[in-house]
């Protein structure tokens, strides 16, 4: 059980609100819009999937319908999302991602996207599970390197690379060179696999590759 004192700074956002799928939609709609207006635009996307991957743990393993309440609190220099719901017994675990444990990839995601900052704590008749999002443009990691996109990224890698690793090592834990080569390695399996399902799919992977050659040029002169 991990403890984190309360976030001090701007004025939290709390929501309550039923977990279930058809609240995923506004959930993160109203993030985003909170987020904008704490100036936290860059970090949207990650924000919004780690809520998605928190919410989805309580309509798998608590129930849909469950009633929860959603706590974001910013303080310098993290964004902290805490999600309560009324179960102390279903607490969240970090599995070895693979396509034999679909149950533990969200908990694998959201361990990568915020750099192993996340934790759950109990209260009388709840838990909270909680994770913090780094906010300031200093890397304190491979996952923070790079905005959203390659946080993205940097969660997909380890996921599909978790498939080939002894269980329970993720690429992204060390920050080593090893970590690094490993994630280079599971970037081109990702890069071939992707090519072979465009193929099958009829698609024209060169046609592909060069409009993504362009979205990838295109960010780049963005961040310049």
């Amino acid at each position: 059980m991990i403890y984190v004192s309360d976030c001090m700074g701007q004025e939290p956002w709390v929501h309550q609100f039923a977990a279930q799928p058809s609240e995923l939609s506004e959930l993160r709609r109203m993030l985003r819009i909170r987020l904008i207006l704490w100036g936290l635009r860059d970090h949207v996307d990650v924000a919004q999937l780690c809520l998605s991957e928190l919410v989805t743990n309580v309509i798998r393993h608590v129930g849909e319908g469950t009633p929860a309440s959603l706590r974001v609190a910013l303080s310098e220099p993290y964004l902290r999302l805490e999600l309560e719901d009324p179960d102390t017994r279903a607490l969240p675990t970090l599995l070895a991602a693979s396509s034999a444990l679909e149950s533990g990839r969200g908990m694998a995601l959201v361990d990568a996207l915020t750099d192993h900052r996340w934790g759950v704590f109990l209260r009388e008749g709840s838990k909270v599970v909680w994770c913090e999002l780094a906010t300031s443009d200093e890397p304190t990691g491979l996952g923070q390197k790079g905005g959203p996109r390659v946080a993205r990224a940097e969660a997909l890698l380890d996921l599909y690379g978790a498939w080939k690793l002894p269980p329970g090592r993720a690429m992204f834990g060390e920050g080593s060179m090893l970590s690094a080569a490993a994630a280079g390695e599971a970037a081109i399996g990702v890069m071939a696999d992707l090519l072979h399902w465009l193929h099958a799919h009829g698609y024209d992977p060169d046609d592909v590759l060069d409009q993504a050659q362009t979205h990838f040029e295109a960010g780049i002169d963005e961040a310049v």
